[in-house]
């Protein structure tokens, strides 16, 4: 994953650094948290190129099929009357908020070219779309309006200040959404409201922070937990993973639960 430097302001404070190796880093490539975020939404900001070649963002809504975007488009429309001239178009997909700033939001841009689907591919595609957009029922027969699937050719993913990355078409295609996502938010609450002495356990024994005070989930994938860590020596971020990825998200309380007995059991303080 590609981590960028923004810059140093001059008075941002200084994250200190883990005293030992995390035991494990691993976290979904840019190619499945982008699937993640497009399975978790059905609204974007397609941007579509006008006949004299400016851009032009419209929102719209899709459905997903196998990950590729349905998007159901009148040729009434601005931005349908651009897809019949010129089939490139991307889609930028924003996480649902959690917190004041929109920046640290994550979000997605999927970028490629739209086609009509085939004969094989149309029944599926409406009904993506309309599993996707219940009330597209009501107009989605009528004459002027098309499907299209955006065939994904590159991808963007930015997860916040400082974190992004990019992924191609295929690395896309292959990607499956976390399985986790639907229950990180319940769960990351429920682990910092009932088990924070559990949580710093698990930054001192497998974070690399020893010399944590307390710890406060920031985020639950399939591969583990994000941790901001409060020390002697400052606040810093670290990763705890699970021993092997979930598959269902009924695995999260087994799995955590294990962390915690592993981490009560095998943490030994610094001289």
């Amino acid at each position: 994953m590609v981590i960028r430097d923004h810059g140093d302001p001059g008075d941002a404070p200084s994250a200190p650094p883990p005293l030992r190796p995390p035991s494990s880093g691993a976290r979904p490539s840019a190619a499945e948290q982008a699937r993640t975020i497009a399975a978790a939404a059905n609204a974007a900001t397609l941007a579509s190129l006008t006949a004299e070649g400016d851009p032009w963002a419209s929102l719209v809504a899709y459905g997903l099929l196998d990950g590729t975007a349905v998007l159901c488009v009148s040729s009434l429309a601005e931005h349908g009357r651009n897809l019949a001239g010129d089939p490139r178009a991307s889609l930028s997909i924003v996480a649902a908020a959690t917190g004041a700033d929109p920046l640290a939001c994550s979000r997605i841009t999927l970028a490629g070219k739209v086609v009509r689907p085939s004969d094989i591919e149309l029944d599926a595609a409406r009904a993506a779309y309309l599993s996707a957009v219940p009330a597209a029922r009501f107009y989605l027969d009528f004459s002027d309006f098309s499907l299209w699937l955006l065939r994904v050719e590159r991808v963007r993913w930015v997860g916040g200040y400082g974190r992004m990355d990019s992924a191609s078409g295929e690395q896309y295609a292959g990607a499956a959404p976390d399985p986790i996502a639907p229950a990180a938010a319940r769960a990351t609450a429920h682990l910092n409201a009932d088990h924070a002495d559990a949580l710093a356990a698990m930054a001192r024994a497998f974070g690399g922070y020893p010399d944590t005070d307390t710890a406060v989930c920031s985020g639950i994938d399939r591969y583990g937990l994000d941790l901001r860590v409060h020390t002697p020596r400052g606040v810093a971020y670290t990763r705890v993973g699970f021993p092997a990825p979930l598959v269902s998200a009924d695995q999260l309380r087994s799995a955590t639960a294990d962390l915690a007995r592993g981490a009560a059991s095998s943490w030994t303080p610094t001289a």
